[in-house]
């Protein structure tokens, strides 16, 4: 008869086990880090379009790898190369302006000049008091800024030509997953869930709220960026303003910031604008700002993020920040869904601390027969119960 394993020696292994664990999973973290942007976007692509998916499964008989591939064309169609044909127009308008620029065509420090000039007295004894009265110094950093700015752009652009191998397989590898995610991400969702030591009731809230907000976040974000976007586009287009797919892309991007985002593009033409005379354009392009494109923001954003994230604006603002300065553009999806997960998980906790000590009160309440009587004065609201009277 074999002798019992030591308990010592049970808990060496599990710990060891454990610890094997952590490093594969960090390792396999860091195999896929380059790709992680590819991933990532697989990973949210296959989240939304999985209704899609479960349709086209239906109709097609469960034939599981046509209705995969119908639903890449589908992406592709609808949100890939739209996104590719923005892309190559915005880089022609930026290109349009950056020439501008150096030809002296687009004066900046000019600009700065005549909106300096056209600002009340007192205003600029604010600016005198808070150091930024000289103009030529004002003009001098400006000047080194757009050209700082510019060798950052020409630097990017050069990085993106002989990043062209690496774009071409991290595109690849995005739509690789995606087909396999849709295909068989039901049964991976599964595996994951079976193999993550919680409680089955809390791995199902996690995972729905997972996937809630990556949903919500996605549309909610891209959909108020395009509105506020192609609003801001028109006006400046109206408005004669030059590049307006340039400014229109400018403000969706920044309208991925809530509350601030578009204005802070819209703002500053709009404040040059009145300074410089043009009263008229500089009046329409506020009220236009504050009551179209502002009140998009006010009334989307809240029913298509917040609404079903339940999180409130301040914790998406900082979360979205937060994201964005830690991982690019793509912290905008990130940054509120580690929020959302830190928020469901301290819920969670509070829950289950809240039952155990109703559990406890209530079964000390049971096991004690007759306590003895406390005197008010010694009398304790937390801590054990007082010993039975015999």
């Amino acid at each position: 008869m074999n002798a019992p394993r030591p308990l010592k020696s049970t808990r060496l292994e599990s710990k060891a086990f454990l610890l094997l664990l952590v490093g594969v999973t960090l390792a396999f973290g860091w195999v896929l880090w380059p790709f992680y942007g590819a991933v990532f976007w697989g990973v949210v692509m296959a989240i939304l379009f999985y209704p899609l998916y479960r349709r086209l499964l239906h109709v097609l008989k469960q034939r599981r790898n046509t209705a995969a591939l119908l639903t890449l064309v589908v992406i592709l169609v609808l949100v890939i190369l739209p996104t590719v044909l923005v892309v190559a127009t915005l880089v022609r308008e930026a290109n349009v302006v950056y020439q501008r620029i150096q030809s002296g065509e687009l004066n900046i420090p000019l600009y700065l000049a005549q909106v300096y000039e056209a600002l009340p007295r007192w205003v600029t004894e604010l600016l005198d008091r808070a150091g930024l009265g000289n103009l030529t110094e004002i003009q001098e950093r400006v000047t080194a800024s757009l050209r700082q700015i510019s060798q950052f752009v020409a630097t990017q652009a050069l990085s993106i030509g002989q990043n062209t191998l690496n774009l071409f397989v991290g595109f690849f590898v995005m739509l690789y997953l995606m087909f396999f995610l849709l295909r068989d991400g039901a049964g991976l969702a599964r595996r994951i869930r079976e193999a993550v030591p919680l409680n089955g009731d809390h791995k199902r809230e996690l995972s729905a709220k997972f996937a809630t907000v990556v949903k919500a976040t996605v549309k909610g974000n891209v959909l108020v960026a395009l509105a506020q976007g192609a609003l801001g586009g028109i006006a400046f287009a109206v408005l004669g303003i030059h590049a307006p797919l340039l400014w229109a892309v400018l403000m969706a991007l920044l309208s991925l910031l809530p509350a601030v985002g578009a204005g802070l593009v819209w703002g500053p033409v709009a404040l040059y604008f009145l300074v410089t005379g043009s009263v008229a354009k500089g009046a329409i392009l506020v009220a236009y700002g504050v009551l179209v494109i502002g009140l998009v923001d006010n009334l989307l954003r809240p029913v298509l993020v917040g609404k079903d994230t339940k999180m409130p604006d301040y914790v998406v603002l900082i979360s979205t920040l937060g994201g964005m300065a830690l991982f690019g553009l793509n912290g905008f999806v990130i940054g509120p869904v580690i929020a959302a997960m830190f928020m469901a998980v301290w819920d969670l906790f509070g829950v289950e601390r809240t039952q155990a000590v109703q559990w406890m009160d209530g079964g000390r309440s049971v096991t004690a027969e007759v306590p003895a009587p406390i005197p008010p004065a010694i009398k304790q609201e937390d801590g054990p119960a007082p010993p039975s009277a015999s």
